[in-house]
Parts: C-alpha cells; sequence; structure tokens
C-alpha cells in the first residue's frame, strides 16, 4: 500500500503584540478556590502537596504562583483558574513563572507526548501494519478515536497522524502493538521518562486513559514537549492541522480517505477559539480525572515559548486554551523582564551538573540524579516564524538547530 500524502501548508501570519505590557505585579493572583462554577474535580487531588520535587529548582518545589518580577516586568493574568501551570522558554530552558510546578495530577492525553517521544524514534514511518482484532481489543470506553479498522493496513505515519491530530486512542494500541505491545510500551515509556528526569510521572497506559496512578505534571509535560520537539516528525505531525486518513477498502475499488482536524483548538480555532499567532503544536487532552489539559508551542519573534495548563476550574469550556493564550501573552511580554524560578534540566545523560535536591524516582523509589544546570543542550527545534490561520493545513519545519543559549540559574 503506498503511504498516502498530507496535505500541509505553512502559512505566515503577523505577530500577536501583547496588550498589557506596562504594569508590574505586586502579587501573583491566586485561582479560585475548588467547586466555584468550574468542571468537578478529583477529589485525591483537592489541594497541592506542601513539599514537592525541586527538579529544576527549588521554587519549583513551593505550592503557589512562583514568579520573580524585575521592573518594568508585565503582572501575571489574573484570571488563570488552573490547578498548575508553566511558562518556560523553549530554548534557554529558563521557566519564568509557575504555578504548582510538581503537583503530581492526571495528564489525560497530554500523556500521548511521552508516548510519541519514546516511539518515533523505533518505527519508520513508512512501515505498513495489517490491524488486528486483538490490538483494538483494550481501547477504553469512550476513548477518543481516529476511526482505524481491523483487517486495515496503515503506515506508520498514518498512525501518528491519527495519534496527534485526533488523539486516536486507537492508533495509539497499534503503535503499541508494533512496539511489543502495551505492557512493553509503558515500561519504555516509564524509562523515557526517567532519562529525562520527567520524575512527576508514572505511566499506566500509552494514551493517557483514566487510571488512578497515572499522574504527570506541567513541569514535566513541559519538559517532554520540549524533547519531542527535538525530533523533526514530532514536530510535523503536531504541528499538523488538518490531513487525509484512510477509509476502507473495498475489494475491487481504490480506497477512500476522510479528513481530520487537530483537535488543538488554538491551531484550529474550533469552537470559537481565536488561533493564537504563533503556535506550532503541542497536544491537548480532556478526561473525567484530569479535566482539561494543554501544553503548546509558540514563536514570535526570535523567542520560544513553552506553555503547560493543567485542569482550569473556570466554568469556560475553552478555559485550558484561554490561559494558555493568556499566559503566552505574558510570557512574550515578559521576556528579559523577569528573573527566571527554574529551569527545564536536561535528561540524565546530558546532566553533568547538580542543583535542588534528587526526586524519587516511581520505578522501586531509587533516587534519580539530581537537576543539572543545562537547559537541554543542543535543542533542535524547528519552528516557523509564522501562525496556522484557522482550518489550515500545516507543518513547522524550518530544520535549524537552536544556540545551547545560556544556562539558567537552577531556581534562585
Amino acid at each position: 500500500m503506498s503511504v498516502k500524502k498530507t496535505a500541509l501548508t505553512v502559512l505566515s501570519a503577523a505577530l500577536l503584540v501583547p496588550s498589557s505590557l506596562v504594569l508590574p505585579a505586586h502579587a501573583a493572583p491566586s485561582p479560585p478556590a475548588d467547586g466555584k462554577g468550574g468542571p468537578a474535580r478529583s477529589p485525591a487531588a483537592a489541594a497541592p502537596p506542601a513539599s514537592m520535587s525541586t527538579v529544576g529548582g527549588a521554587l519549583l518545589g513551593q505550592p503557589g504562583t512562583q514568579v520573580n518580577l524585575l521592573p518594568g516586568a508585565p503582572a501575571l493574568p489574573t484570571s488563570l483558574s488552573g490547578r498548575s501551570w508553566v511558562v518556560a522558554d523553549a530554548e534557554s530552558g529558563e521557566v519564568l513563572a509557575a504555578h504548582n510546578a510538581h503537583w503530581r495530577l492526571p495528564p489525560a492525553s497530554t500523556m500521548k507526548m511521552l508516548f510519541a517521544d519514546t516511539l518515533l524514534p523505533t518505527l519508520p514511518k513508512d512501515r505498513v501494519h495489517k490491524v488486528t482484532e486483538e490490538e483494538l481489543a483494550d481501547v477504553g470506553s469512550g476513548s477518543s478515536l481516529v476511526g482505524v479498522k481491523e483487517d486495515h493496513e496503515y503506515s506508520v505515519h498514518d498512525l501518528w497522524l491519527g495519534v496527534f491530530l485526533m488523539s486516536g486512542n486507537d492508533a495509539v494500541h497499534v503503535l503499541s502493538a508494533m512496539n511489543g505491545g502495551v505492557e512493553k510500551t509503558v515500561k519504555d515509556m516509564q524509562a523515557h521518562a526517567e532519562e529525562l528526569q520527567a520524575l512527576d510521572t508514572h505511566v499506566v497506559s500509552p494514551d493517557g486513559y483514566d487510571s488512578p496512578e497515572q499522574v504527570s505534571s506541567a513541569y514535566d509535560l513541559t519538559l517532554i514537549a520540549r524533547s519531542g520537539l527535538r525530533k523533526q516528525d514530532f514536530r510535523e505531525y503536531c504541528g499538523t492541522a488538518n490531513a487525509e486518513f484512510p477509509g476502507r477498502q473495498e475489494p475491487g475499488k481504490p480506497r477512500d480517505s476522510f479528513g481530520i482536524q487537530n483537535t488543538n483548538r488554538l491551531m484550529t480555532g474550533a469552537h470559537g477559539v481565536a488561533p493564537y499567532k504563533g503556535i506550532a503544536g503541542v497536544k491537548n487532552g480532556n478526561t473525567t480525572m484530569a479535566g482539561s489539559t494543554f501544553t503548546g508551542v509558540a514563536q514570535q519573534g526570535d523567542r520560544k515559548l513553552l506553555v503547560t495548563v493543567m485542569n482550569p476550574s473556570s466554568g469556560s469550556g475553552n478555559a485550558v486554551y484561554e490561559e494558555t493564550s493568556a499566559l503566552f501573552d505574558w510570557g512574550f511580554a515578559a521576556a528579559g523582564k523577569v528573573k527566571p524560578v527554574g529551569e527545564l534540566v536536561p535528561p540524565k545523560s546530558e546532566d553533568t551538573t547538580s542543583l535542588g535536591s534528587p526526586a524519587k524516582s516511581h520505578e522501586g523509589g531509587r533516587t534519580a540524579a539530581s537537576p543539572g544546570a543545562g537547559g537541554g543542550a543542543g535543542t533542535a527545534l524547528g519552528i516557523a516564524g509564522g501562525a496556522l490561520a484557522a482550518l489550515a493545513g500545516g507543518v513547522f519545519a524550518v530544520n535549524r538547530r537552536w544556540p545551547r543559549g545560556r544556562r539558567g540559574p537552577g531556581g534562585g
């Protein structure tokens, strides 16, 4: 079977200029209390722990909002209701501001970023696989699906589009089977999370399906996204707004296809969300236990930011996107006007210095290496300096290596 071509268009657009650039903050806003106008929340996570991991810097282990405003810095948005969020410079790894950064919460489908970062290097994108009924048997009830059918063939490329655009748990389970099964894939993901020093993360299912023990944090999701964006294929898939997916194959007839659209509303403008100018991915999620979660990457001028928001309590159905947009605006306006409160640490294999205190691994209670002061040396994040317009397919594939950047302070 020939691999279907995805229609990809890169659109440039004027950069969005934040309107709130002038007033410094005197106090960081606090999110509203649970149960006041927001969706139902898991009772197991009613409040952040008094002490959390200090990977990335001591301030990141403290509950509440952490930000060091310098003269002329803009105030943080006042409407933030996310239980946990992080704003980081994707190039240097500096964390510009954070709120309960290491609070372990259900991640929903943002867990698929770790799934992709783990498996993308192992499965050639032109490999074709015939799906069996057994491979789809354990897809959870109520899962998001792209429409994979048993006894039909799909390329790895097709399946990854299903994962990134439609958050298809059916595609995740087929790719897991190609990797040796769900159990092996979960172990591979856990090992990769620990190599990345994403030590708040405990993997139970590769697709992010709700499980009481499956957790991550805004810090870890940001770290994982940054790792994934070093991979060209990861950037391609997460930056694609629309594609064609293979449909049913009738004997003696050409195989049909159907259109799929990315569920990232900041990219497509769906459901009344204004597309964010400069957005280039990464992944959204929503489940009963997790609420809404989102990690996004955007570029304005030469600056590239990562923002993660977990479980906002605002009554708006678009709260996770609205709060992400507000934090992007703040981050771009605050560049150079804040003292970083921490950093995104490099993988263990690249970690040469020690900052903060060690974090406990989920696997066997081992003590992991302390975070280093590096921001992920040699990160290759090819993000075009434009923006995706609503309903436009696109891939951000500027193949240039980001500079190493200056090392952050580690949370001072």
